[in-house]
């Protein structure tokens, strides 16, 4: 899967060029809709700001869906309803505001897809860090080759912090992410779901803890001839 940002600013356009790249798709980035327009080979998903120094992202979103099916994610600043209206009634897909977390566009891209590419999408799409390893299409997870049963909720912490390794993930995101959208109950929950996915994980600070802030996927490295080594 191709994903092409159209963003003018370096410091997001990279980080969200290497977001994606972790997790198994093929990206890279332009700064103008001009470059949008002009990228080649065609895209499968582009993700796509309003504001660029060139064109309007509405009028580059309405030239793409002229042309193609492609998959357009706008991903903007600007929040306002006008702009979400006008860009949905251009052809773009979904509608996403900044700030948001590398999970959630993640799983933006992919139920879009599902949507305009439903034989496309059926393909596994992996996460790497070190021995870890996770399918998100067959919720399969092996740590340097062994697999590792993880209950459904264990699976959805592991995921929220291996889409983007070393971001640290607030207590709030995981729980609504793993639990409910709107979670308001004890976080003490969520130390037992981490305490049982560090045992099965078996991995020496491969789950961190980042004291009054959250977890984070940290730096592990298996050795194949013997133990897991941090």
């Amino acid at each position: 899967m191709r994903v092409l940002v159209v963003e003018d600013d370096p410091g997001i356009a990279d980080l969200l060029v290497r977001g994606l790249r972790r997790a198994g798709y093929t990206a890279g980035s332009v700064s103008s809709g001009h470059q949008a327009l002009a990228a080649a080979p065609e895209p499968d998903v582009v993700l796509l700001d309003l504001g660029l120094p060139d064109l309007d992202g509405v009028d580059v979103c309405r030239r793409l869906r002229r042309r193609s099916d492609v998959a357009i994610i706008v991903v903007t600043a600007r929040g306002e309803e006008g702009d979400r209206v006008a860009a949905l009634d251009e052809g773009a897909d979904d509608y996403l505001v900044k700030p948001f977390g590398l999970a959630e566009l993640l799983a933006r891209i992919r139920a879009v897809l599902r949507r305009v590419h439903p034989v496309d999408a059926s393909g596994p799409e992996v996460l790497r860090h070190g021995p870890l390893e996770i399918d998100l299409r067959t919720r399969k997870v092996t740590v340097a080759q062994r697999e590792v049963a993880l209950t459904p909720k264990e699976f959805d912490i592991l995921e929220s912090l291996a889409v983007d390794p070393g971001r640290v993930v607030t207590r709030q995101e995981i729980l609504e992410r793993a639990w409910d959208a709107h979670w308001y109950g004890p976080t003490k929950v969520l130390d037992v779901h981490i305490a049982a996915l560090r045992r099965k994980l078996d991995v020496p600070g491969l789950v961190e803890t980042v004291y009054g802030r959250g977890f984070r996927l940290g730096t592990a490295d298996a050795d194949p001839a013997g133990p897991v080594r941090r």
